[in-house]
């Protein structure tokens, strides 16, 4: 597509989005309240995040439901993120803004810290689906499917050491490990301590029968599991589900740099819906987020359904479940072209490796 038709494309959406927006918003005047939505949102989230663990803690919630309930909880504090990197929400009162990227961050430690990842995301904006998209990559778009991307898609450790040792010089494998490192202190360092601890123990355990650990580390169990199942494990579960969901619907390699219509495609197959109930039906939406930036996630789930028709009038595809053959690519080839996860390994890319969400 030329860059002409692009910019048709997306003024083509945008109408179709903005013109729903604009009606839902003349019908419900209290939309136009957007900081006291967001606000509310963030705070009514975490509340119920609280009440699970309280919940829990109090014997009436099993941990089979309270780690998927608090999973759900979170997902709505990652969108709610999302917006703030993009200043949705308490722009002119920057004590509010920063406080609520805090409060996501701490209810989702799994991920990197926000603010780096604004600069990140913003670049993902305008290079997505080429090699410089490192808000991407880190998340596994653009890996071949196979064992090893499963796990990086689980962990982000494991993930942060494949791409350090894929650098082509030790220089480079230092600096994407301090930078990842970086990234991630301090919340990421707490979460992913307190999961591989919690692995470690069990696995010792069953090892070893119990033998190994002293009586202090025993005093310390229940906490520990207490910590896993209430915050750790929800938002490893959160975390799995919407890189899946994230590195499949974007495309990596033969997209034209700048071109909305080749970066993703909409994922709305019913067999999906494990995932995406874990990350706000992102596959189903975030493709119209690349088209229009400056809409509060309620109101793009809200207006989907003229948006995915304008979706697909622009040539966006849909379920294009062939693209996990190609590693994500958007032609149907897998030789490497500028762009490409060959010419990316080739160059060194991406200068950091920490997950990104």
């Amino acid at each position: 597509m030329s860059i002409a038709g692009n910019e048709a494309a997306k003024q083509h959406v945008q109408v179709a989005v903005q013109t729903a927006e604009q009606s839902l918003r003349a019908r419900h005047p209290w939309l136009n309240r957007q900081d006291l939505i967001g606000a509310s949102i963030l705070v009514g989230s975490l509340l119920a995040m609280l009440g699970c663990a309280w919940a829990y803690a109090e014997g009436w919630m099993p941990a089979w439901l309270c780690i998927p309930l608090v999973a759900v909880f979170a997902s709505f504090t990652h969108e709610i993120e999302h917006d703030l990197i993009h200043w949705m929400y308490f722009r002119k009162r920057p004590w509010a803004h920063h406080l609520m990227m805090m409060l996501a961050w701490i209810a989702r430690p799994s991920t990197i810290n926000p603010w780096i990842r604004r600069h990140l995301h913003f670049h993902h904006h305008k290079h997505s689906g080429t090699a410089s998209d490192v808000e991407e990559r880190s998340i596994t778009n653009g890996e071949p499917w196979g064992p090893i991307r499963v796990l990086m898609l689980a962990d982000a450790g494991f993930s942060t050491l494949v791409r350090a040792a894929r650098a082509p010089d030790w220089r480079r494998r230092w600096r994407a490990l301090w930078r990842s490192a970086l990234a991630y202190f301090p919340l990421g360092w707490l979460h992913w301590g307190l999961w591989w601890a919690w692995l470690a123990t069990w696995a010792l355990d069953a090892a070893l029968d119990g033998s190994w650990s002293s009586a202090n580390w025993q005093a310390f169990r229940p906490t520990l599991d207490f910590l896993v199942v209430v915050w750790i494990a929800p938002n490893v579960l959160r975390s799995f589900c919407l890189h899946a969901v994230s590195s499949n619907m974007h495309y990596f390699g033969d997209v034209e740099d700048g071109n909305l219509v080749q970066q993703t495609q909409v994922l709305t197959v019913w067999w999906l819906w494990p995932l995406q109930l874990f990350c706000f039906n992102f596959g189903g939406t975030h493709a119209i987020h690349h088209f229009v930036v400056k809409q509060p996630f309620y109101l793009r789930q809200w207006t989907a359904r003229p948006a995915l028709r304008a979706l697909r009038e622009v040539g966006v595809r849909f379920d294009d479940f062939s693209s996990l053959r190609r590693a994500n690519r958007w032609g149907p080839t897998v030789g490497a072209r500028p762009g490409s996860a060959v010419a990316a390994a080739s160059a060194g890319h991406p200068p950091g490796s920490a997950q990104t969400r």
